[in-house]
């Protein structure tokens, strides 16, 4: 016992003594750690990107600049003229008859050079509205667009705040022909795409319930009310309120058999079947849908109390869906422009009908060709004389313009991974051969 007691005493004294000669170090560690960790978590979050707001990156950012291209050309050749409004604008003109949501949705910005209230877009419409007033005159334009728009809460579950807004309009007509413009503009669109869904669309007309309210002598918060219930499918509560509301039993059957267009007309009230508003966008609503079935093929619905838009909208809207997806792709529908006039007579309605979809939201949903990817050699091209190099030079050049992808090597490691082709020199020639 005492032999091993002795023999620890050396021991545990030079451990004393090692530890005393090295505060320093061991009281440095611990304020080290933290400091580098902290670091190292400010750099993590620093390249943390908000919720809603995505990278896209390779081949997904290539099938959107394709898709956006394809979609824009096939409106060029409708008809459309192309425009492109500014990210920014002053509060006054971009959100002057904008809705509620959309105010909402508007990232407020202040402007160095003069101090008002700028808006950063959240919708490429109001901008055409604006353009339409300055330069539409007085006949029919037709307008297409494509570009990013920030908004400032997600749309739906796991939406985006950054969409690539596409879209097309068609101000000063008024009848039901522009709107099967855009439905068939919509469709050759949407079928020259290698597209793994068909669309489907659900149709509404917000002029049978704003026309019901104006007979019903609705006050506003009854109609605010109405909506909500609409919105939320709320048939129990929605036949309570409205037993005690002027013309209740219609209000009611919009709800419980608007997804019938001629069932519902056989349960709506004389008066609402005499009035001519009503009539007329119950025929527009089946003469669409006749339109859709029989010249596209396509699944139809019906919901009348789809009035999300209810204060910008102003007759037709309808949605685009692909499979089983909550949100949907295309959004369009009726409102109404103003077109400038002259001091007297101040600024007049003008007609206006159009649609605008994600274009990110079609990644998942198409396909592009599998691109053909050249890696030239590099020992070839670097031994290579002035001669050969000029014919290879030429020979990528023409095969880039064909299409392919070619990546002339920076040393012999540098080879993309998807690599489908190799360029080399055999046969005192230049010769294209598949891996």
């Amino acid at each position: 016992m005492s032999v091993s007691s002795d023999s620890a005493k050396p021991a545990q004294s030079s451990t004393i003594n090692t530890a005393a000669t090295q505060p320093v170090n061991h009281a440095a560690a611990p304020n080290s750690t933290p400091y580098l960790s902290n670091f190292a978590s400010d750099v993590a979050n620093s390249w943390l990107l908000p919720d809603g707001v995505v990278d896209v990156l390779f081949e997904d950012a290539h099938k959107q600049e394709v898709l956006r291209h394809q979609l824009i050309q096939q409106l060029i050749s409708h008809g459309y003229e192309l425009v492109n409004p500014p990210m920014i604008e002053f509060t006054e003109s971009l959100l002057s008859d904008a809705s509620e949501d959309l105010k909402r949705q508007t990232f407020k910005i202040i402007d160095q050079l003069t101090g008002r209230l700028m808006g950063l877009r959240a919708d490429i419409t109001p901008q055409i509205l604006r353009i339409d007033a300055h330069h539409g005159g007085s006949g029919i334009a037709r307008y297409c667009y494509a570009g990013d728009v920030i908004h400032t809460l997600p749309s739906g579950l796991f939406g985006s705040r950054t969409p690539l807004q596409l879209g097309a309009e068609i101000f000063g007509c008024a009848s039901l022909a522009a709107d099967i413009e855009l439905i068939d503009v919509l469709f050759s669109m949407v079928n020259t795409l290698n597209m793994s869904a068909a669309l489907h669309v659900d149709l509404g007309h917000v002029a049978i319930f704003k026309r019901l309210a104006e007979l019903a002598e609705l006050a506003e918060s009854d109609t605010e009310r109405l909506m909500h219930l609409y919105a939320n499918k709320n048939l129990p509560e929605l036949k309570r309120i409205c037993q005690a509301l002027p013309m209740g039993d219609d209000f009611y059957a919009l709800a419980r058999f608007g997804h019938d267009i001629e069932n519902l007309l056989a349960k709506l009230s004389t008066t609402a079947q005499q009035d001519t508003q009503i009539a007329t966008a119950i025929d527009e609503l089946q003469r669409l849908k006749t339109h859709l079935q029989d010249q596209w093929d396509c699944a139809v619905s019906i919901d009348v109390t789809e009035l999300s838009g209810y204060h910008y909208h102003t007759g037709i809207v309808f949605n685009g869906y692909i499979n089983s997806e909550t949100q949907p792709l295309v959004r369009g529908g009726r409102f109404d422009g103003m077109q400038s006039g002259s001091q007297l007579a101040g600024d007049q309605i003008r007609e206006a009908t159009g649609f605008s979809m994600d274009v990110s939201r079609l990644l998942a949903h198409t396909q592009l060709d599998a691109p053909t990817v050249v890696l030239v050699d590099y020992d070839a091209s670097s031994s290579a004389d002035q001669e050969q190099m000029q014919t290879l030079l030429q020979q990528v050049a023409s095969l880039r313009q064909q299409g392919y992808r070619v990546t002339m090597p920076l040393n012999a490691e540098d080879r993309p991974a998807n690599t489908t082709h190799r360029l080399s020199f055999a046969n005192n020639q230049w010769q294209l051969n598949a891996i």
